[in-house]
């Protein structure tokens, strides 16, 4: 995956794991089952305006809380192309890239993007474009390694991938 384009659903700061899925949802391991309550105690209507590719915005310390690959697991499989943050708390930022789901850090874009806006990422380049505002914003890229690993759909898809080419 090279670019992410979608719409965006915007959140503040210091969303935790447990409203991203809470925990009273843990007893499934169906990547659908855990999606479809993804959001739920802090946007009710989450899953019924989510599509695929749609892109989440939200401010510090996203991901915050209990250290589940449950989180963005659930995003992810929700629709969820990539996260945009001010910052993400770390442990969410690896569970993130181990599942292959897209994040970017920059505040700047995270400020100014909207609800509703529609937003072209670029991975390699680290460019965040707001195509509704016309405004252009920059992220540092990650580099190809990590990219490949998000491509592959996550780190174990990644070093299986590797083991069968050897």
């Amino acid at each position: 995956m090279k670019e992410a384009h979608g719409t965006v659903l915007k959140y503040g700061d210091n969303v935790d794991t447990d409203v991203i899925i809470p925990a009273r949802y843990l007893n499934s391991f169906d990547a659908k089952e855990l999606a479809s309550h993804a959001m739920v105690d802090i946007d009710s209507t989450f899953t019924s305006r989510v599509k695929a590719g749609d892109i989440m915005v939200a401010r510090k310390n996203f991901g915050c809380g209990s250290s589940r690959e449950h989180a963005p697991l659930a995003l992810k499989t929700a629709g969820i192309s990539c996260i945009i943050a001010d910052s993400f708390a770390r442990i969410f930022y690896r569970n993130a890239i181990n599942i292959g789901l897209s994040i970017m850090e920059c505040p700047e874009a995270a400020a100014n993007i909207s609800e509703g806006d529609e937003v072209k990422v670029d991975f390699d380049t680290g460019v965040i474009t707001d195509v509704t505002t016309g405004k252009e914003f920059h992220a540092a890229p990650f580099p190809p390694f990590m990219q490949n690993i998000i491509a592959q759909g996550g780190l174990v898809n990644y070093v299986n991938a590797k083991k069968e080419n050897q």
